[in-house]
């Protein structure tokens, strides 16, 4: 069976030379970015030359770099599925320590998301939130996690959102169809990405509301839909979908929408710690001293 190139990556990894290696790094970080580089582009990009580079698809077991840059485009195109996950996961990690393995990359994938997130963008998008007339939260499968924690916060701060989290295109438009362009409408999708997300965010679009993408790359589908596009880098070669970086990213959303709106939002939470006091929602158990 013919591998993966991801999975060519890893496999060659400790053989490559420290050119290589540049190359091989930047691919499996990049490769939306490399995936439309000439081999002179890549070279000057990670600091190498159009030789070294042609040399590393030679490599990988490819006839040339136009067959290498075709194996990129294939993974935007594409991304993985879950058995060649698995294949990649598996190489990648070898007899390194998974905990250990999983938690650096995640820390990584916050630092990329650091340095290529646009702060227009995300400006963009928490005034937006704050003067909308409703607030619309989409996302399925794996993300619908991050459109349940999204929503129950923009829910306390605005108390005009509807999270929509499911795949039924029914379902889906009977919650979007009262969409206008006095609304937001924020879609949330990583590879493998959703073509009802997708969906959507098109039918968000045409309704003139202002769209929000939270997404891996702007090589995602979601990009060419959205007025405002903020990325967070997941891993599409991990087992499961690395969902840190997103919501550190909604953290950051969550915590600038409480600051735009800060005196607002006070009094909202005051008045819920009274509710909340009331109604006993929260334990006030102690632990008993000891009297011994």
């Amino acid at each position: 069976m013919v591998k993966h190139l991801l999975t060519r990556i890893e496999m060659k990894m400790d053989s490559f030379s420290k050119g290589q290696k540049r190359i091989a790094m930047y691919i499996e970080e990049s490769y939306d970015k490399a995936a439309y580089m000439t081999a002179l582009k890549l070279g000057e990009t990670v600091g190498v030359s159009e030789s070294t580079v042609v040399r590393f698809a030679s490599e990988l077991g490819y006839e040339g770099y136009p067959e290498l840059q075709k194996a990129m485009q294939e993974m935007i195109k594409e991304k993985l599925t879950s058995v060649q996950r698995i294949e990649v996961t598996e190489t990648r990690i070898g007899d390194n320590d998974v905990l250990t393995s999983v938690l650096n990359s995640d820390i990584d994938k916050i630092r990329r998301t650091i340095e290529e997130i646009s702060h227009e963008d995300f400006n963009n998008a928490v005034k937006a939130l704050s003067k909308a007339k409703e607030i619309y939260v989409f996302a399925v499968r794996s993300t619908s996690s991050l459109a349940t924690f999204l929503g129950y916060y923009l829910q306390l701060i605005y108390g005009n959102v509807h999270i929509i989290n499911t795949t039924s295109k029914s379902s889906t438009y009977e919650n979007l169809f009262r969409i206008s362009k006095d609304d937001v409408m924020i879609g949330i999708s990583f590879p493998r990405y959703s073509t009802t997300a997708v969906e959507a965010m098109e039918f968000a679009r045409e309704r003139e509301a202002e769209v929000v993408a939270i997404t891996d790359s702007m090589a995602s589908p979601l990009v060419e839909c959205a007025n405002n596009v903020l990325i967070a880098r997941s891993d599409m070669a991990s087992v499961v979908d690395s969902l840190v970086a997103p919501l550190s990213l909604i953290n950051a959303l969550v915590v600038a929408c409480v600051l735009e709106q800060k005196e607002k939002v006070k009094h909202t939470f005051q008045e819920l710690e009274e509710v909340w006091t009331k109604q006993g929602v929260y334990t006030k158990r102690e632990k008993e001293k000891d009297t011994k």
